[in-house]
């Protein structure tokens, strides 16, 4: 039993009951073409088949399904985990405010908005100090991506439900702040000791694999990656502890090697990934990860315009 950080595999039971049906059991499955590509047996968890096209939603409800008082939420967010924050928001009737930066996703901006939240977009790469100015106006909180425990729990339920999948030796989990691969990795460690836990930074963002392997959470500035959703440069301390105590081995995957997982991905599982939900598709093309058979979660989908402008360049179908 992990005793020594600060989240509860009770919690992520409780978490799995009370979930959104519709964020809840993801597709898991094993694609023979995908096996045969990678070498191995590879069981995928889609987590873009949902409203949210993210698994996101699920630490963002838990969170907020036990929010208090009328207070704003705010946070800063470079896509996903503000469609997450705006849909959760939503359904529990507390307001949200967003900041991003300008090379979000616009599709996801409006995303945003449409579910309700207000958002603000910032020039440069600030809209982590933004978020955190705004939220010292009264009546407002502010929300880290990854610093609450009951944001790593609601995410720990996809290793609920991983586990009731079967057997596998090895599950291979993109990195971002953290909260995924901690909830999966201590429900795991609770009910399959023996899965090894590798997470996946993208290598323009290696802020958290070095926390990782230092213990320090220091702000490191790069953050070179088309995968803007693993781009942290400042690693949130609670995190990088749960990381530390929860997770085997961390490995970096290249832009190159993410572009070319997202085009596995879709020639194969016929799925289009955003360059992090891909990550863990190019950490077992690229690296000897041990294991027979593994377990990978497909984080996060694209919008498919990018796609559709290269498919149609020359004007034709």
């Amino acid at each position: 039993m992990i005793t020594d950080v600060d989240l509860s595999p009770e919690h992520i039971e409780r978490a799995a009951r009370t979930l959104d049906p519709v964020l809840r059991d993801s597709p898991q499955f094993v694609d023979e073409q995908l096996c045969e590509a990678l070498g191995r047996q590879v069981l995928v968890k889609l987590e873009t088949a949902n409203p949210l096209h993210s698994f996101k939603g699920r630490g963002a409800w838990t969170l907020m399904r036990e929010w208090e008082g009328d207070r704003t939420a705010v946070c800063a967010s470079a896509g996903n985990f503000g469609q997450a924050m705006a849909y959760a928001g939503r359904a529990f009737g507390v307001a949200v405010s967003i900041f991003v930066e300008r090379r979000v996703d616009p599709a996801k901006v409006a995303r945003m908005r449409g579910l309700g939240a207000t958002v603000t977009v910032v020039d440069g790469d600030s809209s982590r100090a933004a978020a955190g100015y705004a939220a010292q106006c009264p009546g407002r909180l502010l929300v880290r991506d990854g610093e609450h425990p009951r944001i790593a729990e609601g995410a720990g339920t996809i290793g609920l439900e991983l586990e009731k999948g079967g057997a596998f030796d090895t599950v291979v989990v993109p990195v971002g702040d953290g909260a995924l691969i901690s909830g999966i990795g201590l429900w795991l460690k609770t009910h399959a000791p023996d899965v090894r836990v590798v997470g996946v930074c993208a290598a323009g963002s290696p802020a958290m694999a070095h926390a990782w392997r230092t213990g320090r959470a220091v702000t490191d500035g790069a953050t070179d990656t088309v995968a803007t959703t693993l781009s942290n440069p400042a690693p949130i301390p609670e995190s990088v502890e749960r990381v530390r105590a929860l997770v085997d081995d961390i490995v970096l995957v290249d832009d190159a090697a993410m572009r070319s997982a997202q085009r596995l991905a879709a020639e194969t599982l016929g799925v289009l990934l955003e360059p992090a939900g891909a990550a863990g598709i190019a950490a077992l093309a690229t690296h000897q990860l041990p294991g027979r058979r593994c377990a990978t979660v497909l984080t996060g989908g694209d919008s498919g315009a990018a796609w559709l402008g290269e498919r149609y360049a020359d004007g034709t179908e």
